[in-house]
Order: C-alpha cells, then sequence, then structure tokens
C-alpha cells in the first residue's frame, strides 16, 4: 500500500530496507533539482468558481488556489522518469505542474479543504483527456504529490508527458489539508478524488487547456483500491461532468478481509510492512470505528504510548520504523494478535467498509497490474477483485509484473497503462 516510503521486503536488514526505499525518490528529487524545477511559493488566487458547483454540497469542489509547482521540458521529464528506472518511450511534451487547493469533506461529512497536483502537458491538444491518479501509503504530509518532488510525482509526470491532464489528489491531512490523514478510508479518498476532479476541471479551464470530461483512472497500493472505488462512484453517475473511459489500478488492496490481512501473518508480507501497515490502518481507523478503547488493548508497552503520535502525518518512515517493532508478534498484545486473525466486531467492520470496490460490472476495459514478488500488497489481491468482475460477466485480466518489488510493480506498469490508455482512446 506503499508509495515513495514503500518497503521492498526483500533487503536482509531494516536499514537496508529503508535506504533501498529511498533510493527511487532521492534520485528523482536530485534530477529535478539539477533541473532547477523548484516549486513557486506563491499562491494565485482561483477566483469564482464554476457554475458547475452550484447547489453541491458545502461547495464541494469549488477551487481555492492555485499554484505554479514545476516546468519542465519533454527532456527534463524523461530525465526524470529515467531516474526511477522507469521506460520515458512515451515521453512526448514537456509539462507544467500546479497545487490545488479545494473544498471538500471530512469521512463525517463536515466541510474541510484538501490539495492535489494538476499536471498539464506543453502541446497536445488543446481539450485533455483526464487521467486520475491516486497515491499509495505516505506517512509524512509532504510526501503527498503537490508538495513532495519523489515517487508521488512519476505517474502524474508520466501521463502529462504522453499528453493527459492529470489531477493527483494529496487526499485528506496530506499535503496542505488540515488534520490528520483517515489512512485506508476508502470512502474520504473517493470523495477527495472527486472533488479533486472538480477542482482539476475549474482549473484547467482557466489556465487555457479545458478538459473533454473523458476520464481514465490509475492508481498505485493504496491508490489502486482508491481508483476502483472511484471507478464505481463514475459509473453509478457521482459527476455527470465525467465519463470514466478505462480503469488500470495497480498493486491495491482490494480484499482486505481475506486477501490482505491473511497474509500479514502468513509471511507473503515482509515484516517490516506489515507492522508499518496494521500500525497507521489501526490508528487511523481506530477514529472512524470502534477498533479498542484504549492503544493499550491492542498495542504492547512502550508501543502504546507513541504509536499514535508517529502517524501523525508530521514524521518520516525514517522516524517511524526504528520506534516500532521487527514483527507483529512483538507489537500487538496476544488479544489483538488473536483477534485480527478471526475479524468480528470493529475490525471486521473497518475491514468491509473498504472492501467490495471490484463486485460491480464496469461498462469500460479494466486491466488489473500485480506482481507475484509483491511482499506488500501480494498478488491475492489482484486475483480476488478479478474473480469478482468475473462473476459480474467482466473480463479483467490480471497483469502479473513476475519478480518485481512493490515500487518496481508501478514503474514497470505505468508505461504499458499509458500505451493501453493511448489504445482505448484510439478506439472512440
Amino acid at each position: 500500500m506503499e508509495n515513495d516510503n514503500s518497503r521492498t521486503g526483500h533487503q536482509t536488514s531494516r536499514k537496508g530496507r529503508r535506504i533501498a526505499r529511498r533510493t527511487t525518490a532521492a534520485a528523482a528529487a536530485l534530477v529535478l533539482a539539477a533541473l532547477g524545477a523548484a516549486p513557486a511559493v506563491a499562491q494565485q488566487p482561483a477566483g469564482t468558481p464554476g457554475a458547475q458547483h452550484q447547489g453541491t454540497a458545502h461547495g464541494r469542489g469549488i477551487l481555492l488556489g492555485i499554484t505554479p509547482m514545476a516546468g519542465l521540458d519533454r527532456v527534463d521529464v524523461a530525465r526524470f522518469l529515467d531516474a526511477g528506472g522507469m521506460d520515458t518511450g512515451t515521453v512526448r511534451h514537456g509539462l507544467r505542474a500546479y497545487r490545488l487547493t479545494y473544498r471538500t469533506v471530512t469521512p463525517q461529512g463536515a466541510p474541510t479543504t484538501a490539495t492535489g497536483l494538476l499536471a498539464l502537458p506543453k502541446g497536445g491538444p488543446h481539450r485533455l483527456d483526464l487521467v486520475s491518479d491516486t497515491h499509495g501509503t505516505m506517512a509524512h504530509r509532504d510526501y503527498a504529490p503537490s508538495v513532495g518532488e519523489g515517487f508521488g510525482r512519476f505517474a502524474p509526470y508520466l501521463h502529462a508527458s504522453a499528453g493527459r491532464a492529470v489531477a493527483a489528489p494529496d487526499y485528506l491531512g496530506l499535503g496542505k489539508g488540515p488534520g490528520r490523514h483517515p489512512y485506508m478510508d476508502t470512502k474520504s479518498s473517493v470523495t477527495a478524488t472527486v472533488d479533486m476532479l472538480r477542482a482539476a476541471r475549474t482549473a484547467a479551464q482557466r489556465l487555457g487547456r479545458p478538459l473533454t470530461g473523458d476520464v481514465y483512472a490509475s492508481g498505485f497500493s493504496q491508490g489502486g483500491q482508491v481508483a476502483m472505488a472511484l471507478g464505481k462512484a463514475l459509473g453509478k453517475g457521482v459527476d455527470r461532468h465525467f465519463r470514466l473511459r478505462a480503469l488500470a489500478p495497480v498493486s491495491g488492496p482490494y480484499d482486505i478481509e481475506h486477501a490482505e490481512t491473511p497474509a500479514l501473518f502468513d509471511g507473503r508480507v515482509n515484516d517490516t510492512s506489515a507492522v508499518f501497515y496494521m500500525s497507521y490502518y489501526l490508528t487511523a481507523q481506530s477514529r472512524l470505528h470502534p477498533l479498542y478503547k484504549d492503544p493499550s488493548e491492542a498495542f504492547r508497552k512502550p508501543y502504546a504510548a507513541i504509536v499514535d503520535d508517529l502517524f501523525d502525518t508530521n514524521h518520516t518512515e525514517e522516524e517511524i520504523i526504528p520506534a516500532l517493532p521487527a514483527t507483529l508478534k512483538e507489537l500487538l498484545t496476544d488479544d489483538y494478535y488473536r483477534r485480527l486473525q478471526h475479524l468480528t466486531g470493529g475490525l471486521l467492520a473497518a475491514a468491509r467498509a473498504q472492501d467490495g470496490n471490484c463486485a460491480w460490472k464496469p461498462d469500460v476495459p479494466v486491466r488489473l497490474y500485480s506482481s507475484s514478488g509483491d511482499t506488500d500488497v501480494p498478488i491475492a489481491n489482484a486475483r480476488h477483485c478479478a474473480a469478482d468482475l468475473a462473476a459480474r460477466g467482466v473480463e479483467a485480466p490480471v497483469i502479473d509484473q513476475g519478480g518485481a518489488d512493490h515500487n518496481t510493480t508501478y514503474m514497470k506498469s505505468g508505461p504499458r497503462i499509458v500505451r493501453w490508455f493511448d489504445t482505448v482512446a484510439a478506439r472512440r
């Protein structure tokens, strides 16, 4: 469920894993620094929102501000993607990137704000199709696409350089949004993503690159789950301005109850990732579901006293991982360790609130990208999703990237997704 700070699961030490996790992002950041692509700091007022937002509860999707973040020529984009080991054959344009600030709602439905990255190609058609790109697990708010210059920028830059607009939400509580991130709360991630699409529509119009309304949905890890749920929402007509054209999520935890959670305990998820994910998940979900009354019910000493604060969106993985134990057995109380292997009550409700987003019938083509070598989000998740879709008459091939680790799965899949989106678009 990871992103620029994700665990490979194949290093011989925890320190080695942390170093390996940051190599891709660090290389990319060095490229951006060398290119002089430092973000602008002055925020530009967005002006009065368009009429398409009138009547939306709490003004959802209203654009509040546009902040220029980067401007890269085609060669610069290729250099950035190549630094992460990504195929650059689909790079056709340079790009401009902006942070959008917009109105949305909390998991409880109260008004709030969020941010996200809008990337627009330099060149290409005047009216642009839109890619919705939803990112994977991030602990620190500054890793989010509209702020950090690491892994969270690869997908937006990849798709924008191919000639499409890209809306990449930071989600709630990440980037410049207030509060804490409700990690793995798929419902609020979808509302933030839909509202980012609305804000992107307004911003693109103001920036002279209006959108066609066609949406190609993709996302990685946590964002793969969000992409499937977004597709479901768009398919049901959540906003009449947007038409879903294709779905291509990568390594999503589509089945927490039957695939991801069991894998945390049977060795298919590496220990470092298992401890990190479970700590993040329990502390975030405890604010939404009755998982425990006190952290000491779930976490052993001394972790019960510190774990919630570690995931306040102001700590990096380099700070979080050394503060946690090596295994789930050392992290969790005996009772909670057993409960997580046989979900009931609030734990079951939390899992099922995120699951089921493959149990619908898309009327657009779907491809599920994954890897048999992934020890963060095992390929069983994609296979369960494909089975759910097949039960409803939808053939969604699982494209296995072989022995690739979690992050590499996306780096290999991303360019293939761009080419597939090109093929789908050509059929219109």
